[in-house]
C-alpha cells in the first residue's frame, strides 16, 4: 500500500526540493562566473584539501562524493588537465590509484573559497536564524545518518 504524502509533507518536500535545486544552481553558477569551475569540481577539491597529504584512493574519493567511480574518473581527468590533480598508482597494489591535490589545485581552491562562501551564506544561512540552522543540521543529520547505515 502506498504511504502518500499529507499535504504539509508536500509542501515540506516541494520546499526542500526547489531550495535545494535553487542552492546547488546558485552555487554551481557563482564558481563558473568567478573561479572558472563548476560546483562538482570544487568539491573534489575541498575533499582532497581536507585529506591527509592532501590525496586520497579514487574508491574512497567517490564513496565520500556519492559518485559513480566513471563520473569521478571523468572529473578528475579534467582536474588533471588543469593541473590542479595528479593520479598516482599505489606501490603495493596496482589496482588502485591515488587523487592527489597539486599545490596549484590547492591555489586555485584558496582563491575560490572566499566567494563561495559568501554565496552559500548569502542563499542559505543569511536567510535562516539560528534554530533554523539548527533544525537545519539536525535534518540533514538524520538523512545522511541512514545513509551511512546502507538503509
Amino acid at each position: 500500500m502506498t504511504r502518500w504524502l499529507d499535504d504539509d509533507e508536500q509542501r515540506a518536500w516541494r520546499a526542500f526540493m526547489g531550495a535545494s535545486q535553487l542552492v546547488q544552481e546558485e552555487l554551481d553558477r557563482q564558481l563558473q562566473r568567478d573561479s572558472g569551475m563548476p560546483h562538482a569540481y570544487y568539491v573534489i577539491l575541498v575533499k582532497l584539501s581536507e585529506a591527509e597529504n592532501r590525496m586520497l584512493r579514487m574508491s574512497e574519493l567517490a564513496a565520500e562524493l556519492a559518485s559513480s567511480q566513471s563520473r569521478l574518473s571523468h572529473a578528475v581527468s579534467r582536474l588533471e588537465e588543469r593541473g590542479w590533480v595528479r593520479r598516482v598508482p599505489c606501490a603495493a597494489d596496482k589496482r588502485v590509484s591515488w587523487a592527489v591535490l597539486t599545490d596549484d589545485g590547492f591555489t586555485v581552491l584558496t582563491a575560490a573559497a572566499p566567494g563561495h562562501v559568501e554565496a552559500v551564506r548569502q542563499n542559505l544561512f543569511d536567510l535562516l536564524d539560528p534554530e533554523q540552522v539548527r533544525q537545519l543540521t539536525e535534518i540533514c543529520a538524520a538523512v545522511l545518518d541512514r545513509a551511512a547505515r546502507g538503509r
